[in-house]
């Protein structure tokens, strides 16, 4: 039976969100593509029929969740714009370290993107370009001589690597995990020219 373009837009978006949810739960070495399509409600035809190929759909259900953890970002707050400390908090929480299924891409992803190709590097890359962006608009002055878009890749890159060597410590050491949480989380926020603590709240997610 022919399958409609409904039906076939259904079927890639419902394989894109499975993908996403599972690679940043499992890792993308650690999932295959008959596991996707069978927690997708499909067969591993109707995969194929969409992807050429397992690094095709990683690029898109990574691009997937990057999409959605910079929505988390940017959504509005009551009094406008998020700020930095609205960001970081929502980043360095303790809730978004304890959700790897529904958190951010990068800090679930980062380890490996190294070993996949170069399509999946340029999504990975671009959403980090986005996230450098958005926290750069959010920089107060300050005392450092590093310029603002040095500032923001650091504080970008503190933020990932913050949450996922606090996931890594979590199981053995929950004390250092959450040392880490509130260490990166108080830095930050004096690098970015403010300052804030760590909170228990939604983490970004897709």
């Amino acid at each position: 039976m022919k399958v409609t373009k409904k039906k076939s837009a259904a079927n890639r978006a419902a394989l894109t969100r499975t993908a996403a949810r599972l690679f940043r739960e499992r890792g993308i070495d650690g999932v295959g593509v008959a596991e996707i399509s069978k927690a997708a409600g499909l067969t591993h035809g109707a995969l194929y029929a969409q992807f050429p190929s397992k690094q095709a759909l990683v690029g898109e259900a990574l691009a997937h969740g990057l999409a959605g953890s910079h929505a988390s970002m940017t959504a509005p707050k009551p009094n406008g714009a998020p700020s930095l400390s609205d960001q970081l908090d929502l980043y360095l929480s303790l809730d978004h370290r304890d959700n790897l299924a529904g958190g951010c891409a990068m800090a679930a992803s980062a380890s490996e993107i190294a070993r996949q190709d170069e399509a999946v590097s340029a999504r990975f890359a671009e959403g980090f370009e986005q996230m450098v962006e958005v926290i750069q608009a959010t920089l107060e002055p300050t005392m450092l001589n590093a310029d603002a878009r040095a500032r923001a890749l650091t504080i970008g890159v503190a933020m990932i690597g913050g949450v996922a060597m606090a996931r890594a410590a979590a199981k053995s050491r929950p004390d250092l995990s959450d040392e880490i949480m509130a260490a990166v989380r108080r830095v930050l926020g004096e690098v970015g020219g403010e300052s804030g603590g760590l909170r228990r709240r939604g983490a970004p997610s897709a």
